[in-house]
């Protein structure tokens, strides 16, 4: 029997996680109790580790105790935190033939920069395995040893992929999803999608939309235009800096970069953010777009 057939999740076959859904049911024991949930969300390429980073950072320099979870088999949603890419809970459960009691928080939980915690929960080799079973397995580990229970706050950093199991799973958890975004059509319609998937979601868990983040963008009128249509509202907006590149190239958050002017006014919006969500959100129900209507809210003749 592999380690992925002795999953105790079993799959909901009866459409109550969405019409025509097949999703793993999380084990009521593995609910985070205490911290504040985030799972940020966005297209492939958006810049959802950055945020997630940074917006760790910025928890954290409010005086809350950070825990952020890389969801992507990549493994890079923590590099600029701790400076490096750290081993995946996936790999380390591999070195000790998935003998889970044998593992210690040293093992797989990395300390950041400004006492942000590390994980990476990783991925399944291709085609073998579901990443929301890895999800799982990480929070599991997480209860078991502890790492949660004096936690402020927990960052799942998901990875792009709207139909994978690894992109449902942190939603069963979080208590609020952050949609990052830029202001261009594919960036929005990609939002449009994860808009859907978190509302189907919803219905059985109780994560609700915050609202989205313009990320790498000069301007925000197609972002805005897009949540007036829906009934979505944008909470942060990043604009398109080059430290911000330099920032990943250097493997360190924008909270350890210069005193360059424009770096401080991201970093001042990094800590608006953090406090928003921090003393809470209201909870957004969009109407998310056909195809269709999309096409035509955002393109030109």
């Amino acid at each position: 029997m592999s380690p992925l057939d002795s999953n105790k999740q079993v799959p909901n076959l009866r459409g109550e996680d969405g019409e025509g859904s097949v999703q793993v049911q999380m084990d009521p024991k593995l609910k985070i109790n205490g911290a504040k949930v985030f799972a940020v969300y966005g297209k492939g390429g958006i810049g959802k580790s950055t945020t997630s980073s940074n917006l760790s950072v910025a928890f954290s320099k409010l005086g809350k105790k950070v825990l952020q979870i890389g969801c992507d088999p990549k493994h890079d949603s923590t590099f600029t935190l701790t400076g490096r890419l750290v081993p995946t809970v996936i790999d380390i459960l591999k070195d000790v033939d998935f003998h889970a009691e044998e593992l210690r928080p040293d093992d797989f939980v990395y300390e950041g920069y400004n006492g942000v915690k590390c994980v990476e929960a990783g991925g399944p080799p291709a085609g073998t395995g579901c990443g929301g079973y890895v999800v799982g397995q990480t929070v599991k580990l997480l209860k078991q040893n502890h790492m949660l229970e004096e936690t402020d706050v927990v960052i799942f950093d998901v990875l792009g992929d709207v139909v994978c199991g690894g992109f449902a799973a942190p939603l069963q958890h979080a208590d609020r999803a952050i949609i990052v975004t830029a202001n261009d059509f594919d960036s929005i319609y990609a939002m449009n999608r994860i808009i859907a998937a978190v509302q189907a979601k919803s219905k059985n868990y109780n994560v609700r939309l915050a609202g989205c983040i313009a990320n790498r963008s000069k301007d925000t009128d197609e972002v805005d235009r897009y949540c007036k249509e829906v009934g979505f509202k944008r909470v942060a907006h990043l604009p398109d800096l080059d430290a911000i590149r330099k920032s990943r190239l250097k493997k360190k958050t924008l909270f350890e970069m210069g005193g360059d002017e424009e770096i401080e006014l991201v970093q001042k919006e990094y800590i608006r953010l953090a406090q928003l969500l921090w003393d809470g959100t209201d909870p957004l129900a969009p109407d998310p777009l056909e195809d269709r209507d999309i096409f035509e809210l955002l393109g030109f003749d």
